[in-house]
């Protein structure tokens, strides 16, 4: 027979954490936080706002040489930027626990947990292929005598003359969309937070999706808003948007994902 330590031991102890229901107002507190870790730590943080910036320079000529990949570049940088932004995240938690803040150390963060972050990597990876092939069959399908130049196809697409294509690019855009934010809303922050493998970092994201569903669409749309204006001025924006995403994003793990088992 067990000792009484033994027997109140948990027999399955989950390895998945609790997850808080947060407010509609929620995503607007991360936000505020994310703006007040940059303004302490704006070298560092604008560093990484930086690498996005550059990030979106190269995203553009891409897309100006090969515009059918237009949904699927896109879905590759919002598939790189939760990597780029360990280094954020990691700034966030240090200014959180009161730690001296450098660029240095934040560089390598991902080290701490590199087989986590590498599977991960390579699921988003086999996303993002799969997106791409999808963004083509659907211009096959709508464009069958080949491809208008990319002056034409704009002009079509803003005379609405392919509706239906307008429709359907944007639904399978969507849809991949969707399936990255369901599993990577905390994953990357909880990898390197906690040393959480991939699997239990990735659930936990659609459980935290899941149980918050209304709160996290309003961040998803803050998100697309804030990475939206950096787009919409030559990707300078990015400089500062990226940096309060990223470190907003370190705050939506912690409200949204109990410390406690």
């Amino acid at each position: 027979m067990g000792s009484g330590a033994e027997a109140q031991r948990p027999r399955n102890p989950t390895p998945f954490p609790k997850i808080r229901r947060v407010t509609m107002g929620a995503p607007l507190r991360w936000v505020a936080a994310g703006w007040r870790d940059f303004t302490r730590a704006p070298a560092a943080s604008g560093f990484y706002g930086a690498a996005f910036a550059l990030m979106g320079w190269l995203t553009y000529l891409v897309f100006s040489h090969a515009y059918e990949y237009t949904s699927a570049l896109t879905a590759g940088f919002l598939l790189v930027g939760p990597f780029v932004a360990t280094g954020l995240y990691d700034i966030s938690r240090r200014l959180e626990r009161g730690e001296p803040v450098a660029l240095r150390p934040t560089l390598t963060a991902w080290k701490t947990n590199v087989g986590a972050f590498s599977l991960f990597a390579l699921v988003l990876t086999v996303i993002l292929l799969v997106w791409a092939r999808a963004s083509l069959v659907t211009f096959a399908l709508f464009f069958s005598t080949g491809m208008p130049t990319l002056s034409g196809f704009l002009r079509q697409i803003v005379s609405l003359e392919h509706l239906d294509f307008v429709l359907v690019y944007l639904a399978v855009g969507l849809g991949f969309a969707a399936i990255v934010f369901a599993v990577s809303v905390v994953s990357v922050p909880m990898m390197l937070d906690r040393g959480t493998d991939t699997i239990v970092a990735a659930l936990t994201s659609v459980r935290a999706l899941a149980e918050n569903p209304a709160a996290l669409v309003f961040w998803a749309v803050l998100i697309v808003l804030l990475i939206g204006i950096g787009f919409a001025t030559l990707f300078i924006g990015l400089v500062v948007t990226a940096p309060i995403v990223g470190h907003a994003t370190w705050h939506a793990y912690r409200d949204l994902v109990s410390s406690d088992a």
